[in-house]
């Protein structure tokens, strides 16, 4: 007896999960479980769940998205709060989150509060009045409890049910100052990122404790303090201009972000002076054109594309299993990518005479 062959259904209408059932000839409620990836999908046979998937695609089944939301009374969106979109950090950042959401099937909203006081307090509950499932702050201050799932990436959060996404700031300011220190630099100009950058405090109390184990003194004159709303190399550029036109007697510049180094070694280039031969300059983040600057960008590296994959997971599972224990932080290591922006320290005096023959 030959087994008669499964009449496809009228792919000319929509599909609806009762259709795709009887075709499968499977219970409804078994192709939901493996279309939703449910937990308890792991129950039914890897060849039954590969069914499914399979026949859901030749049949273009696309699910009720507005019965799931008023069964689950879920949207499968999330907000997303940024200081600001430019290249650089965020965009870093951002690639790793939209890899992770595009593969969950959620949307986001994004608001860019340029660090104004009055939008970082608005701006999560204008999302929370979008229906979205959760919030994922990035460099964003979160100033009260939220009754979403929330998730901050270098957000030194102190908020209970949040999770925090961190990169190890003693451990990346200790490779960064090795590796001047070794090259024999002890003369050094440091950067403190400005007051609303949460990264400002931990990075600076970091270099402090670890340039005095080190024996390199943060000389006052040789500090620099950014203030600059900007989130490009002008940010770097003007302080360094400056600091250059007061004092020449340093041979390093340890940055408060690559986007700021840039600027800074175009200061340095424009001083008449070279980088690294004269100063050598070491950034922060390793951005995506970190590596194509001339000279190319020494820096530490912060893992983002990684970082922004993890605080979207991490996310998305808060929202999926609120009954579930999370983790208050994440930490993520730092990584130290030598190129040429850095070199071994030359002698002040020898600099000052070479300029003056000039």
């Amino acid at each position: 007896m030959v087994a008669r062959r499964k009449q496809l259904p009228d792919t000319a209408k929509p599909v609806t999960l009762k259709v795709l059932a009887e075709y499968l000839d499977l219970s409804p409620a078994t192709v939901s479980i493996v279309l939703n990836e449910s937990p308890v999908a792991k129950s039914i046979s890897p060849a039954t769940r590969q069914r499914v998937i399979d026949a859901a695609k030749m049949l273009r089944y696309r699910p009720n998205v507005h019965a799931r939301m008023l069964r689950t009374r879920l949207t499968n969106t999330i907000g997303v709060l940024v200081p600001e979109l430019s290249e650089g950090y965020f965009t870093g950042l951002m690639l790793g989150v939209e890899e992770y959401l595009l593969q969950a099937g959620y949307l986001y909203f994004t608001v860019s509060h340029l660090c104004h006081p009055d939008l970082i307090e608005e701006y999560p509950d204008l999302l929370i009045s979008r229906s979205v499932d959760g919030l994922l702050l990035v460099n964003t201050e979160l100033r009260k409890q939220v009754p979403l799932p929330a998730v901050g990436v270098s957000s030194h959060l102190n908020v209970p049910g949040v999770t925090n996404v961190i990169l190890d700031h003693d451990h990346a300011t200790r490779l960064a100052l090795q590796h001047l220190h070794y090259l024999g630099h002890r003369r050094i100009a440091f950067m403190k990122g400005q007051t609303f950058s949460l990264d400002s405090a931990s990075r600076w109390q970091a270099i402090s404790t670890v340039a005095q184990q080190l024996g390199i003194t943060i000389a006052p004159d040789l500090s620099i303090y950014l203030e600059k709303n900007s989130w490009s190399p002008d940010l770097g550029y003007p302080p360094v201009r400056d600091l250059l036109k007061r004092t020449r007697d340093f041979t390093a510049i340890f940055c408060f972000n690559d986007t700021a180094a840039i600027g800074a070694i175009r200061a340095i280039e424009d001083a008449g002076l070279s980088c690294p031969r004269d100063i050598s300059v070491i950034g922060f983040d390793d951005i995506l054109v970190a590596a194509y600057t001339n000279p190319r960008l020494t820096t530490v590296r912060q893992p983002l594309h990684k970082m922004g994959r993890s605080a979207a997971e991490i996310l998305i599972k808060r929202i999926q299993y609120p009954e579930h224990t999370f983790p208050e932080t994440v930490w993520f290591p730092p990584e130290l990518v030598v190129r040429e922006s850095t070199g071994p320290a030359r002698s002040l005096s020898n600099t000052f005479r070479s300029r003056k023959r000039k």
